[in-house]
């Protein structure tokens, strides 16, 4: 039922995506940029390809908890279990969420999420490929209740719907509902890198969890929203948008001295660094009015690129139903072929020197497996 749910979310997302375009250019709001919402489209499909490889963990573990670990038996016919486990959900997801950007491993996956200088509803498709190898640890309490596994995927994905929405600049506040429910204000807020926001809102659907913990700020218009990440990443590669906190992280274990601060880098605060390290390699003072990464390209080399792009969308969506029933090796390949594909499309919109001779590759081996399919 959960991925029902979501494949038919699909073109609505699209839809709305559109909608917000049209909007934004009527109301005089540079809300897009073609590259960055290229961009974080690519990382929405990239986490779809790997969501097929990481089910046993956002899935799986789930299941073989809620079956020998609970302590009661909720029936999923009940309107109070589903009720009560999407709360619960949500609750869970604050703790998930939070912890994502108090712990240097967790934000290793969750930074991906945040790395978009533009706020938009394309930037709520910006997802990780690596979120679900430690997430799945926030929501065993739900599987110890006894809630059941149809409920829990049910949830879940209401959850991640409703968290689609909140990320525009179009909606302004919206008076009590901003004092209840996440919203796109309190939403934006959390996006911020101004001094004033930084790590705040951090509830999925209720922000009363902020309001309950200390984590909750207001928008305020006095200080505008800027987007991004405090070490921005400067890129549209998809594959290293998901792996450039994670380098990171390796390189600075491997370079210090001692053992304990090997051990805090990983679990320690973002942007905690060793005084060694911190001596020897200092990282350049954060600048709140950095220009945003932008690279110059033609109308028809963005063209090219989004057409390409949504092209790509057809093998994503056929790879994310089919997958199950083809076998690893052509599963992989299939899977390899489109984080390629997307790796140098986002080299392409670079204008990087090594892009078009690939791109041209990537053709060639595209027109060679149709014509191999329909042998």
């Amino acid at each position: 039922m959960a991925e029902a749910i979501m494949f038919w979310a699909i073109p609505a997302f699209f839809l709305l995506i559109g909608i917000e375009l049209v909007a934004a250019r009527v109301m005089g709001r540079a809300v897009y940029r073609a590259n960055d919402a290229i961009a974080s489209l690519s990382l929405g499909v990239m986490s779809q390809v790997a969501g097929v490889f990481t089910k046993a963990f956002t899935i799986g573990i789930y299941a073989v908890a809620v079956e020998h670990v609970a302590l009661f038996e909720l029936s999923a016919t009940s309107p109070w279990v589903w009720i009560a486990g999407l709360v619960l959900y949500d609750f869970c997801y604050y703790w998930l969420h939070r912890a994502g950007h108090e712990v240097n491993l967790l934000w290793a996956a969750h930074v991906v999420h945040h790395q978009s200088e533009r706020y938009n509803l394309t930037t709520a498709l910006r997802q990780t490929s690596s979120g679900a190898l430690f997430g799945w640890v926030f929501y065993l309490p739900m599987a110890v209740l006894g809630f059941p596994l149809e409920v829990f995927a049910v949830v879940a994905v209401i959850d991640l719907l409703y968290q689609f929405w909140i990320h525009t600049e179009l909606v302004p506040k919206l008076g009590w509902f901003d004092r209840v429910f996440a919203s796109p204000s309190n939403h934006r807020a959390h996006h911020a890198v101004n001094e004033r926001y930084l790590d705040k809102n951090y509830g999925g659907l209720f922000i009363l969890w902020d309001r309950l913990f200390g984590t909750f700020v207001e928008e305020d218009d006095a200080d505008p929203v800027v987007y991004g990440t405090r070490a921005p990443l400067r890129s549209f590669n998809p594959l290293w948008a998901n792996l450039e906190v994670y380098a990171a992280l390796w390189r600075d274990t491997w370079r210090t001295a001692r053992w304990r601060d090997r051990l805090r880098l990983w679990f320690g605060k973002p942007g905690w660094r060793p005084a060694d390290l911190a001596r020897l390699d200092p990282k350049p003072a954060f600048d709140i009015g950095r220009a945003e990464y932008d690279p110059p390209a033609s109308r028809a080399l963005t063209a090219y690129v989004l057409a390409n792009f949504a092209l790509l969308l057809v093998p994503a969506v056929q790879f994310r139903v089919t997958a199950g029933a083809m076998p690893a090796w052509q599963t992989g390949g299939y899977a390899l072929g489109l984080v390629a594909s997307l790796v140098v499309l986002g080299a392409v919109m670079e204008r990087k020197p090594w892009a078009e001779p690939l791109e041209a590759l990537r053709w060639v081996l595209m027109v060679a497996g149709f014509i191999a399919a329909l042998a």
